[in-house]
Order: C-alpha cells, then structure tokens, then sequence
C-alpha cells in the first residue's frame, strides 16, 4: 500500500521541492495524484517498445525515482531478454526503488545505479526513457543532455521524454485551472495545491510542446511524434534513424 502525501498539508513548503526521504516515502502516491494518465503512459510506453521487433532490449530509465515505470514495463514486454536499468541521482528514491525491486521479485532483472544523467554512461541502449526527467535540467543545459542521449542511441534506437508543459495564450492559465481540478479530484486540499506550487516554482522548469519537439529535433533525431496529451503534459517519442 502506498504510503499518502501529506507532506503540504499545512501548506508550508520548507524551501524548495528535493527528492529526499520525506518525499521518497510518498513518491509513490505523489505522482500518481498530480500526474494525470501516469499509468496509461507507461502502458503506451510498452507498446511502443514492444513494437521492436528484437529478442534483446537494453532499456535506461534516466530520473527512474522509485523504480515504478521499469518494474511495469518488466511485466508488459514481450523482449525474452530485458536488460532494465534505472538511473538517479537521489539516493532515497533508489533506495525505494531497489526495495520495491526486491518485494516484487525483480531484483534480479532490474538494476538501479546513482548517476548524473548529464554524463552517466549508457552502453548498449536500445531505449532511454525520461519521464518527467528534464524538466528539472536547467534549460541552458537540456540540449547537450539530449544530444548525447542522441549519440548513445543506435540507428532506430527510441528516446521517450515525458513533460509538464506550457502552453500558449489564453490556454496557459486555462489549462492550469484544470490542472488544479484534477489535483483537487485527489483530495488536494488548496494549501496543498498552493504549497507544492510554490516549492517546485524555482526547480521545475517546463517548456512548451514546441520547444520540446524542437529539442528532440535540434538534437539529431529525425522522426518525433506526441502519442499522449493532457492539457499541460505531453509524452514524446523520437526515432533515431
């Protein structure tokens, strides 16, 4: 069972948002009352990767937190060889991740390493997942962190990037607005909504849809399609060719 996050019930944000013990105790719960359609992107995801018609898979989840998305796609993948591997930086979370690993016996397929996804090395990826990962790059690094992932990536290897996004005009604050209701739906409480927003304000930086099909673009890879939306969160996927 999931532990539940209450973490801004009293609306204070203690300073900004970090991925540390408190918030690695209710990840779990966390992302999946403030990201709309969490599962049914990482359904999508394996049906993309299933799509490869290859019997070995090396798939790196770069910003893997608790380990959710390659304990799923261990499940969901047809490949008989699956070599999955999460990547992080924050120790709490692959400390939750390798604990999950073992609860649901997938310790053994299922390698977490502590890393900076802005040079970690990535040998034989056939897919690098970020989810919800670049957004908290600063922006005038996320091209170099993206075309590296580029020249890691063999010809027909998949890049899938996952973001909150901003969108244009009149939409922004609409958008925002439903946002909000989702996150009410929830049981977000306003000092919850209003606390969250103020912690992640200074390290959660998203581009526009544009921008982030831009980046792909600019980055080397040919082919960038959006297979999910939600009013301000998109998922990508880029096709090296």
């Amino acid at each position: 069972m999931m532990n539940k996050d209450n973490l801004y019930q009293n609306g204070e944000t203690n300073g900004n948002f970090t991925f540390n013990d408190q918030v690695a105790e209710v990840f779990d719960d966390m992302v999946h009352r403030s990201v709309p359609l969490y599962d049914t992107v990482i359904d999508a995801i394996s049906r993309l990767i299933n799509q490869k018609q290859q019997v070995r898979i090396t798939i790196y989840d770069l910003g893997c937190s608790t380990g959710t998305t390659l304990l799923e796609l261990s499940r969901r993948l047809n490949h008989s060889s699956q070599r999955l591997i999460g990547i992080d930086n924050a120790r709490p979370m692959l400390s939750r991740a390798r604990r999950k690993a073992a609860m649901f016996g997938k310790a053994d397929s299922i390698s977490f390493r502590e890393g900076d996804i802005l040079d970690c090395p990535l040998p034989g990826a056939d897919v690098v997942l970020c989810n919800y990962t670049l957004q908290f790059i600063r922006p005038p690094v996320r091209r170099n962190v993206v075309e590296r992932l580029y020249q890691a990536l063999p010809a027909g290897g998949l890049l899938i990037v996952c973001e909150k996004v901003l969108a244009e005009g009149l939409f922004h604050h609409r958008f925002i607005d439903i946002y909000h209701d989702f996150k009410r739906q929830q049981g977000y409480s306003e000092l919850e909504i209003s606390a969250k927003r103020e912690a992640l304000e200074n390290v959660l930086v998203p581009f526009s849809t544009e921008e982030n099909m831009a980046l792909l673009k600019q980055a080397g890879f040919d082919r960038v399609e959006i297979f999910c939306k939600w009013f301000n969160f998109a998922s990508f996927v880029a096709v090296k060719e």
